[in-house]
């Protein structure tokens, strides 16, 4: 099946159906915003001036009252898809040859453009359908639209007697809406008919297909906000994959027959079954106990409560005619059984609900023929909310008193389906009232003249009908319930969850586990296929440990990365189960890891390959030996054990959740966006950052993969103790007691936990989750060389296997009692790793404590060349780097040793997590070779050596002193004398140009830099060295190639470097780069652009005129044409860059007569964006355009 071509189809068709159906009900006066009234003169209805049937004017007031009901849209997109479903099975069904009088209703078989029902019209007969009237229009010629429109209703009508559900009697409003013309080349009917394969519509399945991709337009929607109860259907579909389906019925309702009949030949059949484990004869007593001696296939029931489009149902549809065959029923017996009496759905999408039904209609046709004569009545039912229902006007309308009833019962079903389509099964029916049901069906039941009455008990007897489904129990309970986190939910939808589900409130496929207990039952068995965050997560604990207490697991397949192929597999990772709905004491299930599989992998296929190392058999009290509960099956019982014997890491250290600003753009910065001398650095408590006056100090904010110490790139404005943000009202001031404390950080969310340490001086952010040393015994460096160990891994692995690395989770880690021996080891260990991963971070400029650039320092050589600095530069890291895995190998060691896991772990670290940034392994992409690898790394150092140099020309440098020399505020105190080796810029703007028009632009003084940072004699062969290192091209010198990385590289590497916060601004005058300045934002200031106009811009014009004017002398004596077009094509873009300089000129006059200033405080996203459109990359900046 093409799947790609239905999702086309169906997100087409959804929008062209909607636009015909809107169409429909303009024509009939219906709009957004406006209802044209209708009125009745004699056998017309008239709309707008039109004449229509009289019948009309009742489909018209139904239609209306709809609308006023529900909103134009809803109606609309409702009725649109109810035309949708009637085309495609009335397609299926014509492809099957299942449709009464044999002729097709929406093509030929001979591929006419002409539908085989119209050009047999004549001889088709269908209840309702007037055969004179048939004739007449068939032989006027002209009225083919006409009279296919009543084909197509007269077959609904035919249809509606098996299927009422779908084809209701097209009497109704939806005949207004049916779609016109038809027949018409480009229709939506022949699109369907041409745009999917007869071959796709063999299978049953297509119906759901067409379902999921249908809505997913809406779905992308809503999706990611706050959704309305009307949108909850199209939120929370997801198809489920025919492999899960067939798991989940053949482990359950499979098991629950195998169990009776361990011998039945079924087993052979179901090729996704698990057989259980083998069991003590203490639970083998216990299943005894619990296990018929014999099964009446008719008594069996299963239901969904989610039945989406009905692929569960349908699929134990085939799994109940099998057991029916097994004990010797007839098959044309088996379908109306199986429909009537086994199968039983219910959702709150009336749409989807439409096409399970057709499903198994479909299901049973194939094995009876006379199916749609039996007047099958199916126990699929779409939620109806009771909004509207008088109860008191129906009281007093009938005797209660003789069906035993009072008014409060009526009122009670009425409350309790209020919001039926939004809760839908999770509406559970009290005691007391599901023992009235009876009474209030008998009374629903009861005939009575008077209109209202009628009506009335009508839809009583609709709200009956689902209580009963909702308030019976079934000996199996199947489904893929709707995903939707706390996020998602609406007021009503979350207040419902927390007051009904509190323990598994998080997200609503974990209140319809726990409403799965009571819909089972007491020994039936429940089979979900949900998101796996339930497993591990904290938010869920209590529902697994109520699951691990009450309930046993029998079998789990841990689906994990590519569950459902239509989504992104990374985050949609599903676990899928089946449970006993009774504690089973000591039962061994069976759990099966299919997430050890490439995150691409066909995920049926692992499973079908049945690999034994991916197979686990554990019991209940093994998974909650974990804190937590985490069901982490495949944890072995020396993990298990170290939890038993261990104490909790939060006994020596305190493990806390840090800040929550509020509004991270007004209190957070890079701290080289603002004033240096504003921030205070380490600080050890918050009344001495008080003290320093300073408004902003180190924040903790994650960042990406690093262990032992790094990612220090951010501030917070903490002026006064933070009494802005403290009185911010969306901010949360969290465990502030903490704050400039010493202690250990790591990131919320990773592929890989690395921690590292943190000095004193520090505020931390809930993405910078921290911990503190309470105890001597166990301090900062002993901490974190645990946590940065193996063994750490592993655990956290069995405590919560996620990408979010909680402190709840850290909290748990066991910590056993260490010899002092190992202790120091690892301390010292750590150490030694907190100082090479300290330089390593200092190396480079991201880094408050960076210092200068080690190539400018590596070399011994009295006359070393660039190269030889670089090659001395790559053995001192290879050295490094080397070290650094000798040390955390070591420290592997020791804890694998400590914790008695030598035979699960080894100490080995892959390269690629050696977190040191001169290591190409980590900082590069795996998909690279090393050699490749390194080829980057000489890249990136040669762009870093061209950015130090910009910062010695700007002065934020100095080849006279290490560290950051300049970075104050508006050129305020800068010290010439500081800059005596290689001088500053006068006023931190540096040109940038493609040819040599100034000789202080970035080109000429960058290769004055290496001049002066190494002996001029090789100044060549450094440059050739630099320019192969960026790329040079074939043919290039390596001056005019560092020229062209300045004008068209440097600054994009610039905004990768500073995550789109330069500190070097680009000011450009266009695409045709005449001229480019980079301008130093802390030495910026009024007179800047001033400057920039009277030094640059305007002398620029006069040399480019004066070049121009020497270029056509030149022409006239060219030697050749060729050499006197080539001379024109420079004049001619010359004369573009003059053009673009003089636009430019004039905006920068404007800008510079403005004497715009900067508070450094506000950070360089806002202020970038006040030069408009002088500056480069504006939008990727400031987020604007």
């Amino acid at each position: 099946m093409n799947t790609n071509k239905l999702k086309t189809y169906a997100q087409t068709a959804r929008r062209e159906f909607i636009e015909a159906v809107t169409e429909r009900a303009h024509y009939y006066g219906l709009k957004e915003n406006s209802i044209v009234p209708c009125e009745v003169k004699g056998d017309f209805t008239i709309i707008n001036g039109c004449a229509f049937p009289r019948r009309v004017d009742e489909q018209r007031r139904a239609l209306e009252e709809q609308v006023n009901r529900k909103g134009f849209s809803q109606v609309i997109e409702e009725v649109a898809y109810t035309w949708f479903n009637r085309f495609a099975a009335i397609r299926y069904m014509e492809l099957h040859g299942f449709l009464s009088h044999g002729y097709r209703v929406l093509s030929h078989p001979e591929g006419s453009s002409i539908p085989e029902i119209l050009e047999k019209a004549q001889h088709v007969e269908l209840t309702g359908l007037d055969k004179e009237e048939v004739i007449k229009l068939k032989m006027d010629g002209t009225k083919d639209g006409e009279l296919y429109s009543k084909l197509i209703i007269a077959e609904c009508n035919e249809l509606s007697k098996a299927m009422p559900f779908l084809f209701e009697h097209v009497q109704d409003y939806t005949e207004l809406l049916l779609p016109d013309n038809l027949l018409h080349s480009d229709s939506i009917i022949r699109r369907l008919v041409n745009e999917i394969c007869e071959e796709d519509w063999q299978a049953v399945e297509i119906i759901g297909w067409l379902y999921q991709y249908y809505i997913s337009e809406k779905q992308d929607e809503v999706i990611g906000n706050i959704v309305k109860s009307e949108d909850i259907p199209a939120a929370t579909q997801l198809f489920t994959p025919n492999w899960i389906v067939k798991y989940m019925v053949q482990n359950s309702l499979g098991a629950q027959w195998l169990a009776t009949y361990p011998h039945s030949t079924l087993a052979g059949q179901m090729e996704y079954y698990i057989e259980p484990a083998e069991q003590t004869d203490e639970v083998k007593a216990q299943l005894a106990a619990i296990t018929p001696s014999t099964l009446n296939p008719e008594e069996l029931t299963l239901i969904d409560p989610a039945s989406g489009s009905g692929h569960i149902l349908v699929e134990a549809y085939e799994l109940f005619k099998a057991i029916y065959l097994e004990r010797g029923y007839r098959q044309r017996d088996v379908a109306q059984l199986i429909l009537e009496k086994n199968l039983f759905g219910l959702d709150i999408d009336e749409r989807a609900v439409q096409l399970t039904g057709f499903a198994l209609m479909m299901k049973g046709r194939v094995d009876d023929r006379r199916l749609f004569e039996r007047g099958v009545k199916l126990n699929v039912v779409s939620f109806q909310d009771s909004t509207g229902f008088d109860t008191e006007q129906l009281a007093m309308e009938v005797k209660l008193m003789d069906y035993d009833l009072k008014p409060r019962n009526l009122t009670e079903l009425m409350r309790l389906f209020e919001h039926a389509t939004t809760f839908g099964s999770l509406i559970q029916v009290p005691e007391e009232l599901a023992k009235k049901l009876p009474a209030l069906k008998q009374l629903s039941k009861a005939t009575n003249s008077d209109l209202f009455v009628s009506d009335a008990l009508k839809r009583l007897g609709k709200l009956v009908h689902q209580a009963e489904l909702l308030a019976t129990q079934y000996n199996t309970v199947a489904a893929n319930p709707p995903y939707m986190g706390i996020g998602g939910m609406n007021c009503q939808v979350k207040e419902f969850a927390k007051g009904h589900f509190p323990d598994a409130k998080s997200d609503l496929f974990a209140c319809f586990i726990e409403r799965g207990y009571t819909l089972a039952s007491s020994v039936g068995r429940i089979s979900m296929v949900t998101m796996q965050s339930w497993m591990f997560l904290s938010s869920f604990q209590k529902l697994r440990e109520q699951m691990l207490r009450e309930r046993t697991i029998s079998t789990m397949v841990q689906i994990g990365y590519n569950s459902f192929p239509s989504l992104n597999s990374k985050i949609a990772q599903a676990t899928v189960f089946c449970l006993v709905n009774k504690w089973i004491s000591e039962f061994a299930g069976t759990f099966i890891n299919l997430n050890n599989a490439p995150q691409s992998a066909n995920k049926q296929e692992v499973f079908l390959s049945k690999k034994s190392l991916d197979r686990f058999i554990v019991s209940a009290d093994a998974l909650k030996a974990i804190p937590g509960s985490p069901v982490a099956y495949w944890m072995s019982d020396s993990v298990r054990l170290i939890f038993k014997r261990s104490h909790r890491l939060d006994s020596f250290a305190d493990c806390k959740d840090g800040l929550t600003s509020g509004n991270n753009d007004r209190f957070i910065r890079r701290w080289s966006d603002i004033d240096f001398r504003k921030i205070g650095f380490r600080n050890k408590t918050a009344e001495e950052a008080k003290n320093t006056f300073k408004k902003w100090f180190p924040y903790n904010k994650g960042g990406g993969f690093r262990k032992h110490y790094g990612n220090g790139e951010w501030v917070i404005n903490w002026e006064s103790d933070g009494a802005e943000i403290k009185n911010f009202e969306r901010s949360v001031i969290r465990n502030s007691k903490y704050y400039f404390r010493e202690g250990v950080t790591w990131t919320l969310f990773g592929i890989y936990f690395g921690a590292r340490y943190i000095p004193p001086g520090f505020i931390f952010d809930t993405n910078g989750k921290s911990l503190f040393p309470n105890t001597c015994s166990y301090s900062c460096d002993l901490n974190l060389s645990f946590i940065c160990s193996k063994v750490v891994g592993e655990l956290l692995r069995a405590i919560n296997p996620t990408l979010a690395f909680q402190v709840g989770d850290l909290a748990k880690l066991p910590i056993l009692d260490l010899n002092e021996v190992t202790k120091t080891a690892c301390a010292k260990i750590e150490e030694q790793a907190i100082a090479i991963a300290r330089t390593d971070w200092d190396a480079y400029e991201l880094s408050w404590d960076f210092q200068l650039l080690p190539i400018l320092t590596t070399s011994s050589e009295p006359t070393s060349t660039l190269e030889s600095s670089y090659a001395s530069l790559i053995i001192q890291n290879r050295d490094i780097i080397a070290k650094m895995k000798r040390l955390e190998e070591e420290n592997n060691r020791l804890f694998i040793e400590a914790y008695g896991l030598q035979d699960e772990l080894i100490s080995d670290v892959p390269i690629e997590q050696i977190t040191l940034t001169i290591n190409p392994a980590y900082r590069y992409n795996s998909k690279f070779t090393e050699e490749e690898q390194w080829t980057r790394f000489r890249q990136n150092t040669m762009e870093e050596l061209v950015s130090y140099a910009i910062g010695c020309m700007m002065g934020r440098y100095s080849l006279d002193q290490d560290g950051l020399v300049y970075a104050h505020a508006g050129n305020e105190g800068f010290d010439h004398d500081k800059y005596k080796t290689f001088p500053a810029d006068d006023d931190g703007i540096v040109p940038i140009t493609d040819h040599e028009w100034f000789d202080d632009d970035a080109a000429c003084r960058f290769f004055r830099f290496i001049e002066t940072a190494w002996n001029k004699d090789v100044l060549e062969d450094n440059l050739e060295f630099v320019a192969d290192a960026i790329s040079k091209k074939t043919n290039e010198s390596s001056r005019d190639s560092i020229r062209l990385y300045f004008v068209s590289g440097f600054f994009k590497d610039h905004l990768k470097t500073y995550k789109k916060r330069p500190i070097y601004w680009m000011f450009t005058s266009g695409k045709e780069k005449a001229f480019q300045a980079l301008v130093y934002l802390h030495r910026y200031n009024e007179g800047t652009l001033s400057r920039m106009r009277t030094e640059y811009v305007l002398p620029l014009q006069s040399k480019i005129t004066t070049h121009m004017e020497h270029l056509e002398k030149d022409k006239d004596h060219a030697s050749s044409t060729s050499a006197a077009n080539k001379i024109q094509k420079e004049v001619g873009r010359l004369r573009k860059q003059k053009e673009e300089l003089l636009k430019f000129d004039e905006n920068l006059h404007h800008y510079a007569d403005k004497k715009i200033s900067l508070d450094l405080d506000d950070g360089v996203k806002v202020n970038y964006g006040k030069f408009g459109d002088l500056l480069a990359e504006v939008k990727a900046v400031t987020g604007k355009k």
